[in-house]
């Protein structure tokens, strides 16, 4: 099954997508309860409301995000986008663990919404990648219990300004601010079930493609991952809980962002960094096409450099 959101008498409404319709779910279901029931499409389409024409809707993120993990375990994109900073590229500690950091659940946006240019970027980039999203709560779960506690997965395209970020994490956190504007999640959420004619072993082979302004960028496949997402699940669950709501996205694909294609580059900026009214569309088989524009964004407001007290 597909999920889509949109909002619809004054509310944030999840919907069943059947027959290129929107299905809309009681106000006030709970998705990721309905999901673990295990119901059949009938059951799902029985308790919606009148449908609504999916083409002349304005969709939101499938999800409301409890919290957002982002991974970096496709070691193509590693390399590419250390090669010329760092020596090596990939650091031994890379193949120890699936690392991750926290973004923000409160800049997610969907499909066709417009991204704006974080305040003060001039280096802005897009970032290709697959979200699981968690259903079902778990703590400190074993690999092989991992997989069971997805509800779905989705689109994810992690906005970056790039020279904030290299700025902030030269102080050895972060990255923060040069990822906190925007993260597009959608179109959909699609069911487990429905990426099984994918399926290689743990993982997916799911082609995923980038193109900006209809000229392509970057291709690769999510079996290419060096872990699986029952992997990055049970690596996140370590010691803690994830919760439904919960994305764990992938990190970016290999060839799936521009400053991979710098580092490939020697440094050069080819192609350039984004620039307003550029279109990013991405797409990634089973799972559907996403596709933002990037709009002005807001001014900056300084801060003052820190006060020394030696």
């Amino acid at each position: 099954m597909k999920f889509a959101a949109l909002f619809l008498d004054g509310q944030y409404r999840q919907a069943l997508v059947h027959d290129d319709l929107l299905h809309p779910l009681p106000a006030g279901t709970d998705l990721f309860e309905v999901l673990a029931a295990k119901p059949s499409e009938q059951e799902v389409l029985s308790r919606c409301a009148a449908p609504v024409t999916l083409d002349e809707q304005t969709l939101l993120p499938p999800i409301k995000a409890s919290s957002i993990r982002d991974f970096m375990i496709f070691e193509q994109h590693v390399e590419g986008s250390f090669q010329g900073i760092r020596d090596p590229a990939v650091v031994p500690e890379w193949y120890d663990i699936p690392t991750f950091y926290f973004t923000n659940p409160y800049s997610l946006i969907g499909p066709r919404q417009p991204v704006p240019v974080p305040p003060g970027c001039n280096l802005f980039d897009f970032e290709l990648e697959v979200a699981a999203i968690i259903g079902t709560e778990g703590r400190n779960l074993p690999v092989e219990e991992a997989e069971k506690h997805i509800a779905g997965y989705s689109i994810f395209n992690d906005w970056s300004a790039r020279d904030i970020q290299i700025h902030e994490m030269r102080i050895g956190l972060g990255p923060a601010k040069g990822k906190d504007t925007s993260s597009t999640l959608g179109p959909y959420l699609v069911t487990p079930d429905e990426l099984e004619p994918y399926r290689q072993g743990d993982r997916f082979d799911l082609t995923l493609t980038a193109s900006i302004n209809g000229t392509a960028l970057g291709k690769d496949s999510l079996a290419n991952a060096a872990w699986s997402f029952p992997e990055m699940i049970a690596y996140a669950s370590r010691g803690t809980v994830v919760r439904p709501g919960d994305i764990l996205g992938s990190g970016t694909c290999g060839s799936g962002c521009l400053v991979e294609l710098w580092g490939r580059n020697g440094g050069e900026r080819v192609p350039p960094p984004l620039a307003i009214g550029d279109i990013v569309t991405i797409e990634v088989d089973g799972l559907g096409t996403l596709e933002n524009t990037v709009v002005p964004g807001e001014p900056v407001h300084p801060v003052p450099k820190a006060r020394r007290v030696s």
